[in-house]
């Protein structure tokens, strides 16, 4: 049963994956943006239809380092609390996700190897940024510091809009288990995201002429996957990028490339968040993110 449905007016051109797909009609000029109305629906988690997708989507959220987790036991786990979280779809519940959102109570679950190897990953990644100490003090602090880890991504060009209402009702979620005295009552919360940097493409350049000059404050500029990141920054307590362990294959930027001269390169990206500042902070994502 759908938790909730509404239409957005949302950029036509959201790629195939997975068996997902849109059919557009192409747009006559290069300065036209196709458009189309789409109705997303909002479930709870499903054990048996969801797991392919959300495998896709946790591994594009870990990007080359999803191969460093085991992203069948992470999606199971997300599964086995189907009480708690979203996925957005188009055509029903009995399809693959376009979006998720989801929380892991490290605490409760860190003997397990798949949320182990997290919070060693986390830890690790959070060493090489000083901005992102605060996470390595709320994971430290006597029995893990109560840390709700929270998973959420989408297709590509799946509109922004999608992402308050998955907030909006995890809090509820939330506290209707704590309610029923389950272990979710958190004192923070823990963002996986992503971010990602311009850089020069070298496809079209031949090994002996240097690539055009591109102003270096602007090759320096940090981008957004999920523009409602930086709504998060306001009411963070720490954040932070870092470079992922696996290194991405010689031109793989190019394969990501944004603009003709340019390639981008991802880099993971962290927000700690107060648990009990929740609701502020969701209320500034609706406000930021209001469907127009």
């Amino acid at each position: 049963m759908a938790k909730r449905k509404e239409s957005l007016r949302s950029d036509a051109n959201i790629e195939e994956q997975e068996g997902v797909e849109f059919e557009v009609e192409e747009s006559s000029s290069d300065e036209d943006i196709d458009m189309l109305d789409v109705d997303f629906e909002w479930f709870d988690p499903q054990p048996h239809v969801d797991f392919h997708g959300l495998k896709t989507l946790l591994r594009q959220l870990l990007d080359v380092d999803s191969q460093l987790v085991d992203l069948s036991a992470l999606a199971d786990l997300i599964l086995a609390q189907p009480l708690l979280g979203s996925t957005v779809k188009v055509d029903g519940n009995e399809t693959d996700p376009y979006a998720f959102l989801s929380v892991i109570n490290l605490q409760e679950h860190q003997e397990k190897p798949v949320v182990r190897s997290l919070i060693n990953y986390i830890l690790r990644q959070a060493s090489t940024n000083p901005a992102l100490s605060p996470i390595t003090d709320a994971l430290s602090t006597p029995k893990g510091g109560n840390v709700g880890l929270i998973l959420t991504e989408r297709l590509l060009n799946v509109p922004s809009e999608v992402s308050p209402p998955m907030y909006r009702m995890l809090l509820e979620e939330i506290a209707w288990a704590i309610e029923e005295k389950e272990p979710y009552n958190f004192s923070h919360y823990l963002v996986i995201s992503k971010t990602y940097e311009e850089v020069v493409s070298k496809l079209g350049l031949d090994d002996e002429r240097p690539p055009k000059k591109i102003r270096k404050e602007k090759m320096k500029q940090i981008f957004y996957f999920h523009p409602e990141d930086e709504v998060l920054h306001r009411h963070a307590m720490a954040y932070g990028d870092y470079k992922f362990i696996r290194d991405e294959a010689e031109g793989q930027a190019d394969a990501r490339r944004a603009f003709q001269d340019l390639g981008i390169k991802p880099q993971g990206h962290m927000i700690l968040l107060d648990a009990s500042k929740g609701d502020a902070t969701v209320k500034a994502l609706e406000e930021f993110l209001r469907p127009s």
